[in-house]
């Protein structure tokens, strides 16, 4: 059974309804174009649905566990319309190999402790108590206070193929793993970020994924979704991916990918890539490790190296 169980943070609490596999999350507290949910238990397990079943005229779902366990997700996170999709555990995050997601707008999950916004406002999963004065401002960053739980994303791994150093990889698209809408933002930000198989994909859009232990993470406005920076994280954890691990941007457009940790390690035939087949130019592989960057070995059938890859083609 999944295990979403709302608390009695809030002014006007969230609800969760089971209808067949279907948990149907309404209520919550709306504050101008947010929607706020605060669970003391979110987990999902494999072949259920957690719908936040939103107002159209919601931009941003925001939404924190604030009890003490960690969320595994092997299920479908559905929403409506395009809101953004928020989901803060500081406890840590699983997301198992039949994951994925069914939004229209942008999904960042993280282990931070809480939310920023731009009135000075927070949204705290670890201080519950006081009850927050809900904000309309938008969400402008993650504050992290050390010890931050794990970010995991696991899979089967990518099955690129090439017919030749000049050819661009022949990409199936798959049924699981994590994927937004096109043009939009796929962001795992916790403390040690690892993906085992895990596949991502965010096409001609942004992937971003921060290993941060203790201080703040911006939270930009981009053109396709966020842009974030660490120019105020104190200090930083690990990330890896490994067994043919994926974060793709590929398509039309100027899609872009950014890590950032201590550590970065890709072995197995993982794979950073953009690989661009339109006129517009590409975005970049940014990858900013503050100890050190491994790239190491092949893909299971040594077809593939492990890289960070951005090519055009037309």
């Amino acid at each position: 059974m999944a295990q979403i169980v709302p608390d009695n943070t809030l002014p006007v609490n969230s609800i969760v309804t089971p209808q067949g596999n279907i948990s149907n999350i309404t209520g919550g507290t709306q504050a101008g174009n947010n929607l706020f949910h605060s669970f003391e238990q979110f987990s999902l397990s494999t072949g259920r649905t957690a719908y936040f079943n939103n107002a159209l005229n919601v931009q941003n779902i925001i939404s924190r566990v604030t009890g003490l366990s960690i969320s595994n997700i092997d299920g479908l996170l559905k929403a409506n319309g395009n809101a953004n999709l928020f989901l803060i555990n500081p406890n840590g995050i699983i997301f198992g190999p039949n994951a994925a997601l069914n939004i229209g707008g942008s999904f960042l999950a993280s282990t931070a402790n809480r939310i920023n916004f731009a009135d000075g406002s927070q949204f705290s999963a670890k201080a519950p108590q006081n009850q927050p004065l809900l904000t309309v401002s938008v969400p402008i960053g993650l504050g992290f206070d050390g010890n931050p739980g794990v970010i995991q994303a696991q899979g089967t791994g990518h099955n690129l193929t090439l017919n030749n150093p000049f050819s661009p990889f022949i990409r199936t698209i798959s049924s699981n793993g994590l994927r937004v809408k096109p043009e939009k933002t796929l962001a795992l930000v916790g403390g040690d970020v690892t993906l085992e198989g895990g596949k991502l994909e965010a096409s001609e859009g942004r992937i971003e994924l921060g290993s941060v232990d203790k201080g703040i993470v911006h939270i930009n406005p981009a053109s396709n979704g966020w842009n974030l920076s660490y120019e105020d994280a104190v200090s930083f954890k690990n990330l890896q991916l490994s067994q043919q691990s994926t974060a793709d941007v590929s398509g039309f457009g100027s899609g872009s990918i950014q890590a950032q940790a201590a550590d970065v390690e890709l072995v197995d035939g993982s794979i950073f890539l953009i690989q661009n087949q339109g006129n517009k130019l590409s975005g970049d592989i940014s990858v900013n490790a503050s100890e050190q960057l491994k790239i190491i070995g092949t893909s299971r059938n040594g077809a593939i190296p492990t890289s960070t890859l951005r090519r055009k083609f037309r």
